[in-house]
């Protein structure tokens, strides 16, 4: 006699698991990531009260809450504010025991109050959802027992447990620590795979930092976001309408001056300029690396140095850890060269620092900095400023 509603083979349960979890993943990144938090698409009613009582039953999860947290992780990435930086905490900590820190964080009301705003506060929400969100958990339980026996509660269990380690911990940790650049926002976020499957896409979290508003987080061709997929197929249903995605880049190679629209492109592509930037200079600065011996008169390997040079580069002296901020320093007062790149990534980054500049002003403040890379003396510096000239 079976103990539950439903008798599977062991392969069976598997498959379950995988495809429940994979639902509470969907309704994280359309749903909380990328309709609530960030504005990048509108669902359909329908849709959005499916994705909250889902995560209300599978997570627990208050959309006020994660919303709030999510927010102010952007705003103070990667500074002692951060509720969640690997860079502040260690990747032990977030990668093992990023619920804390989540709940730690809903607990101060200033983070709530100034980064919650615009979540759903109907009757639902007020009398179900939030007040009593561990009631849902409960009642997945049941659920799980009802239709599965005893096994439901191992089918339960890892339900619990899915987003706290994906969520909280991976995408959280792993994707600020481990992984590839393709843009050079002044956080330490990384492309855990360019296969956004498992996490529905949010293994691409630093396409996510580049373009924060963008409801399509690939930004190649070789780049796979599943949570764009089931997005695409609910604006083909009618259920949801993407408002932003990232722009592509737009090249004139016939271009020889800067004008109004090279400059909008900059303010546009600022990070993927940047990684294109660092990323040109590369081997400019490793022969100056070795040629000075930087890294012996640092006391350092010349591997690191460069790297710390390069981050440097990347994402500034300010945004660094406090060692390799240092080492910077010390690898710019000790050569010219270094301290000249340096400054023109300064220079470049002021572009669009400067709001009370005119747009007029900006664009003579580019064409001063384009000119200044020419007369440079630096070929790769060069080569990058006639490259920036075809933006746009």
């Amino acid at each position: 006699m079976p103990l539950g509603l439903i008798e599977l083979p062991w392969w069976g349960y598997i498959l379950v698991i995988l495809g429940l979890t994979h639902i509470t993943i969907a309704s994280v990144t359309i749903f909380l990531h990328r309709h609530q938090a960030h504005h990048a698409l509108d669902l359909h009613p329908l849709a959005s009260h499916f994705f909250r009582a889902w995560l209300w039953l599978t997570t627990g999860i208050v959309t006020r809450n994660w919303v709030a947290v999510h927010r102010k992780h952007h705003a103070k990435c990667e500074t002692p504010d951060d509720p969640h930086s690997p860079q502040v905490y260690g990747l032990k900590k977030v990668l093992f025991d990023g619920v804390d820190l989540y709940r730690r964080e809903t607990a101060v009301a200033q983070t709530l109050e100034r980064y919650g705003h615009g979540t759903p506060n109907d009757a639902l929400e007020r009398y179900l959802y939030a007040r009593h969100s561990q009631f849902g958990i409960g009642l997945m339980l049941v659920i799980d027992l009802l239709l599965f026996g005893p096994i439901g509660l191992t089918v339960w269990a890892v339900q619990m447990l899915w987003i706290p380690f994906f969520a909280a911990g991976v995408i959280n940790g792993v994707g600020h620590y481990w992984g590839y650049r393709r843009f050079a926002p002044n956080d330490a976020s990384r492309n855990i795979l360019p296969w956004g499957i498992l996490i529905g896409g949010e293994e691409l979290h630093n396409n996510h930092h580049a373009y924060a508003t963008s409801a399509k987080l690939s930004n190649q061709w070789w780049e796979i976001d599943l949570g764009w997929l089931y997005i695409r197929l609910l604006a083909a249903l009618r259920l949801a309408k993407v408002r932003r995605v990232a722009p592509k880049i737009r090249l004139d190679p016939t271009k020889r001056h800067c004008d109004a629209g090279t400059l909008q492109a900059i303010f546009t592509h600022r990070y993927a300029i940047l990684a294109r930037f660092a990323g040109s200079l590369k081997p400019t600065v490793e022969q100056e690396v070795h040629q000075r011996q930087l890294g012996a008169a640092l006391g350092l390997n010349a591997k690191r140095t460069l790297q710390t040079v390069q981050s440097g580069l990347e994402r500034g002296a300010e945004n660094l850890p406090e060692k390799e901020r240092l080492t910077l320093e010390r690898a710019l007062a000790a050569s010219p060269l270094l301290d000249v790149l340096y400054r023109m990534r300064e220079e470049l980054v002021a572009l669009w620092s400067r709001s009370n500049a005119s747009r007029e002003q900006l664009v003579k403040q580019l064409d001063s900095w384009l000119k200044h890379a020419e007369t440079s003396g630096v070929v790769a510096l060069q080569q990058f400023s006639r490259r920036l000239c075809s933006y746009g």
